[in-house]
């Protein structure tokens, strides 16, 4: 058989931890091979020994047949090896043809010719259908843009083998569907593709083949065809999971949030949320429906004190926290998991204990006349970090070592443990794999279950019908409608998210 890559028995050690345990992987011409693992299997570790951001400690990687030596990515790059990376590795103020050919700039009489790599760039970006304009600056494109042009960038070094990291993790599900496109088009050119994920539609929709990797070893590669999500889910975790969430019926009692008339404009003056009302009870969980840019985001900066509104009401508990200092508004009992962990959840060159605390460090018996107790500190974090299962060789361990699904965990950890009436979770999934959502689902109803209220924003549609006692459904800055779970669809709910069948908000409980 040929193969276009093997990795074959590759072990990557780092202090305290081996990341790749024995793995071989191999990857045939023209295929999609998904590999597939939890957060912190060691998938990424695997692809940056591949693209030589990482030297493995035993084991031999073979092109063509040939064994390789892949010490940085340039010569992965002059071996047809290019990565897509998780966090796009682009400058923001350059445009995109600027970016795509940072240190591989076309020369015409010993300057840069800008003109030359554009009409190049044009030319691929027609040829695999990636819709992308040279000349725009990344700052003004959207996500899926700035993915497209990773893409392109790969491309434009002459790319035989695209390695996908997590492509998919911060995508609108429209985005995802033109992804999967790119994908299949690329293969058809006879490009070859690894692709890095742990969300189970997507391989069965798109992959030939399947390696999973567990706690760093190889558990095995199967045939798509023949498997299935249950059985995918399995090998991934070592156990059998349950893609249905388990919650008895809500009893919600008295509102602990209520949102009456809200207003807030953008940055740039412009109207986001426009008159929106929205309540929340104790011991309930209101999920929040809606395509990406319809004032989410907005209602939860307010909410949490991230941004200022201009007009209307906010009430925790009766009483009013609209437009108070977040410090203010976390003391009087609001817990916020953040919709990006890596901008507002963490510091990520801090310790994970010192994050545990980031929210309470100032009081006792973390700190003493302005001076931390770094040992109440850590003792601290240390049963949080038991209890919340985050994964990590020890509590003084950067953030930015955890992978994404531990990063996560010890967010919540820190956020539930406060004991908040209202615990704002915000995409607390995004990009993590069944085993980390099932624990924390888990976690969000046991709040409920508590007799808090949880305000969940997802633009997952699963996880809001999974999850929610309530719907609401909000389009251009309004919530337009309020629906039960149990009583609606996918469908009828995307038909509301497109704002194409509304019907006047009525409360229901």
């Amino acid at each position: 058989m040929d193969y276009v890559i093997e990795m074959l028995n590759i072990r990557k050690e780092f202090p305290g931890i081996v990341a790749n345990d024995n793995i071989t992987l191999q990857l045939k011409k023209g295929e999609i091979h998904a590999l597939l693992g939890e957060n912190g299997a060691g998938k990424s570790t695997l692809m940056n020994v591949l693209f030589g951001l990482y030297q493995p400690e035993q084991g031999e990687i073979k092109v063509n047949g040939n064994k390789v030596n892949i010490t940085n990515p340039n010569i992965a790059n002059d071996l047809g090896i290019g990565m897509v990376h998780q966090h796009f590795m682009l400058v923001d103020t350059f445009t995109v043809t600027e970016n795509i050919i940072l240190g591989k700039e076309p020369k015409t009489a010993g300057r840069v010719d800008i003109k030359k790599a554009e009409k190049e760039i044009r030319e691929i970006s027609e040829r695999y259908n990636l819709k992308v304009d040279p000349t725009a600056k990344i700052s003004d494109i959207s996500v899926g843009m700035q993915q497209r042009v990773e893409i392109l960038k790969t491309l434009y070094r002459g790319a035989e083998i695209l390695i996908f990291d997590e492509p998919t993790a911060v995508l609108t599900p429209q985005e995802i569907h033109e992804l999967i496109q790119i994908m299949k088009t690329l293969i058809k050119e006879g490009k070859s593709i690894i692709l890095i994920t742990h969300k189970l539609k997507e391989i069965m929709e798109v992959c030939d083949r399947v390696t999973v990797i567990r706690k760093g070893k190889g558990i095995g590669t199967v045939d798509v065809k023949d498997t299935n999500p249950i059985e995918l889910a399995n090998l991934m975790v070592g156990r059998e999971v349950t893609f249905k969430t388990e919650k008895s019926e809500a009893s919600p009692q008295a509102d602990v949030l209520k949102v009456s008339n809200l207003f807030i404009k953008d940055n740039r003056g412009v109207p986001v949320v426009k008159g929106l009302n929205l309540n929340v009870r104790a011991g309930e969980i209101v999920g929040i429906a809606g395509v990406d840019g319809n004032g989410q985001s907005e209602l939860i900066e307010a909410i949490t004190g991230l941004m200022k509104t201009e007009s209307g009401s906010i009430m925790l508990n009766g009483k009013e926290i609209h437009n108070r200092k977040p410090r203010k508004i976390t003391e009087s009992g609001v817990g916020h998991i953040p919709q990006d962990r890596h901008k507002h959840g963490l510091v990520l060159d801090f310790p994970i204990g010192e994050n545990m605390v980031l929210q309470t460090y100032y009081q006792k018996p973390f700190s003493k006349s302005g001076i931390l107790n770094y040992k109440n500190i850590y003792k601290k974090a240390k049963k949080l970090i038991s209890e919340f299962d985050v994964r990590t060789p020890s509590e003084y361990t950067l953030a930015r070592a955890l992978s994404g699904g531990n990063q996560q965990k010890a967010i919540i950890g820190r956020e539930v443990d406060r004991d908040p009436d209202l615990l704002i979770a915000a995409q607390p999934t995004r990009g993590l794999d069944v085993g980390a959502i099932e624990f924390i689902h888990k976690r969000l109803i046991e709040q409920r279950d508590n007799g808090k209220a949880v305000l969940l924003l997802s633009f997952e549609l699963e996880e809001i019908m999974n999850v929610s006692d309530r719907i609401a459904v909000i389009y251009e800055g309004q919530i337009i409608d309020i629906v039960n779970p149990k009583e609606t669809t996918e469908q009828e709910l995307g038909l509301l998210m497109a704002g194409s069948k509304q019907k006047k908000a009525g409360e229901m409980s």
